[in-house]
């Protein structure tokens, strides 16, 4: 008799179990299909708000680059003459790549202080905002890579296998571009300053990344310093698979994933850790 009430009782905690199991996976799907759709709404309302009004549209994430890559050719061979084979290529090449990191973080930095009056009316979730604005980043990188794919067969570059890795560059970025993001954002609703800094940081940033000038002018020590600076890795990648045509090492694979992991965690860390106050300083 004892053990029959025993297999009861365990049968009624298993089924318990399968129960709370189920219901938790059923809670888990229903907010991701939540968070899903509020994805992908932010991610059109910022579509339709940047193109709003204009006549080219969706024309001006191709035309951008070309017309920045014009005005570059002209200072830096002609003023400047750095003597780099295909310069216009090598120059879109890392000048659309870093565009795309530089318009991820400052979008994300200021998205939980742009999105003070939702976040303060309903319950949401708070990453969604900085995610939101690195997705319409990459988004609009996509249409780029329309201008540098016209760049590249204007210069008869030939294209190898190699390029099929330009969606593993891109999972390496968007995780570094994601965690840097969820940092600035974080640091943002407490400190604003963060928000006027970065874009000076930016500037030092653009200059310290071989993006218009070859790694050969560079003397001992800045050399040293480039090897901290995942920008130069990414760009370096991103160029040796669309313009020389050669196979990135293990190494160069290694560094750009564990520069993005890195990041991403530390982000992701300082961002869980800080997103219960966001609502009493935004």
């Amino acid at each position: 008799m004892r053990f029959c009430e025993d297999c009861r009782t365990h049968r009624a905690g298993a089924r318990r179990i399968r129960e709370a199991a189920v219901s938790d996976m059923s809670a888990a799907k229903t907010q991701f299909k939540r968070d899903w759709f509020i994805l992908t709404s932010l991610v059109s309302k910022d579509f339709k708000l940047k193109y709003r009004r204009s006549m080219l549209g969706v024309l001006w994430s191709v035309l951008n680059p070309l017309l920045m890559m014009i005005v570059l050719t002209a200072v830096f061979s002609v003023v400047f003459r750095f003597d780099i084979p295909n310069f216009p290529v090598y120059l879109i090449l890392g000048q659309t790549l870093f565009t795309f990191m530089s318009d991820a973080t400052s979008g994300a930095m200021s998205s939980i202080i742009d999105s003070a009056p939702l976040i303060k009316k309903i319950r949401i979730n708070k990453m969604l905002f900085p995610l939101e604005k690195v997705v319409f980043s990459l988004l609009n990188f996509a249409i780029s890579l329309i201008a540098v794919a016209a760049v590249i067969a204007f210069f008869q570059i030939p294209l190898t296998w190699n390029i099929l890795l330009l969606p593993l560059l891109l999972f390496y970025i968007f995780l570094f571009c994601l965690g840097l993001g969820l940092l600035l954002s974080s640091l943002a609703v407490f400190f604003r300053d963060v928000m006027h800094l970065w874009g000076v940081v930016l500037t030092a940033w653009t200059y310290a990344t071989p993006l218009f000038y070859p790694t050969s002018i560079l003397t001992d020590w800045m050399w040293t310093i480039m090897q901290f600076n995942p920008m130069y890795y990414y760009v370096t990648y991103f160029r040796d698979i669309a313009l020389n045509g050669v196979t990135p090492s293990l190494g160069a694979n290694v560094i750009c994933l564990g520069c993005g992991v890195a990041t991403l965690v530390i982000g992701f860390a300082v961002f869980r850790k800080q997103q219960k106050k966001f609502i009493l300083y935004v």
